[in-house]
């Protein structure tokens, strides 16, 4: 098993991608801890399904834009299991409007869960990181480089996943972290469920050569292998993982 003995936060984890790390993380035997927000049963859900294929997962709840929530679920890890060698930074928001309906509060929202909340969930990794380092796998999007309209704000906050991606996997280095970021195309999770439809459906197959929309499934496995060994001189990169697709 590629992480086995490993303890993996994976952040957003109650549904679509970062449920889909976590299962995969559980199956390749590490202890995964499912953090959420707001969904204890779905997070519970998650979790029930890592331990019915015989991994260890525990749901545990956090508000990864605050910094007290963040605190509090490291030393909740480390006290339960004395260490932390994988983070994935999923949780995040996304909230589409047209500039000129631009609110303060959506913008806030957004920077203050997908940047601030990454940057936070970091600053508490690397404390409990060992000798031997640690993986950082932040979820990215490639709405980062290709936005839509109605979608600047949210691509502009991934836009910064990438960038700190790279400067923290410089400042990092030294310590025997890797920092790297995923990518995602279009994919089939509850928070799209219902957009690919119709007219986008269409041009969205169009523009992408594996000709389907993604699912969890497709990304976990890239995740895995940020958070294995395998992938031990990789770091500052961000991977695509869209079925070929650049970006409508």
């Amino acid at each position: 098993m590629k992480l086995n003995g490993k303890i993996a936060i994976v952040t957003g984890a109650s549904s679509g991608i970062g449920a889909g790390i976590a299962r995969a993380f559980g199956a390749e035997g590490a202890v995964v801890i499912v953090n959420y927000m707001g969904s204890k049963d779905r997070a519970d859900a998650v979790v029930d399904s890592i331990v019915a294929a015989g991994g260890k997962a525990v749901a545990l709840q956090a508000d990864m834009s605050k910094s007290a929530d963040v605190v509090r679920l490291f030393d909740t890890v480390v006290a339960d299991h004395g260490k932390v060698d994988v983070l994935v930074n999923n949780a995040g928001v996304a909230v589409f409007e047209m500039v000129t309906e631009l609110t303060e509060d959506a913008f806030h929202k957004q920077f203050n869960l997908n940047v601030l909340g990454y940057f936070l969930a970091v600053r508490e990794a690397v404390k409990h990181f060992g000798e031997a380092g640690g993986s950082i796998v932040n979820i990215s999007s490639i709405l980062s480089t290709h936005p839509s309209a109605g979608g600047s704000v949210y691509s502009a906050t991934k836009g910064a996943v990438d960038n700190m991606t790279y400067g923290l996997a410089r400042e990092l280095g030294p310590r025997n972290i890797r920092v790297n970021a995923i990518m995602p195309g279009y994919t089939n999770t509850p928070a799209t469920d219902g957009a690919f439809v119709g007219d986008l459906r269409d041009r969205l197959l169009a523009e992408t050569p594996l000709g389907r929309v993604g699912e969890a499934e497709d990304i976990a496995p890239t995740a895995v292998f940020l958070a294995s060994d395998d992938s031990h001189w990789i770091s500052g990169e961000s991977i695509r993982v869209t079925g070929g697709a650049r970006g409508l």
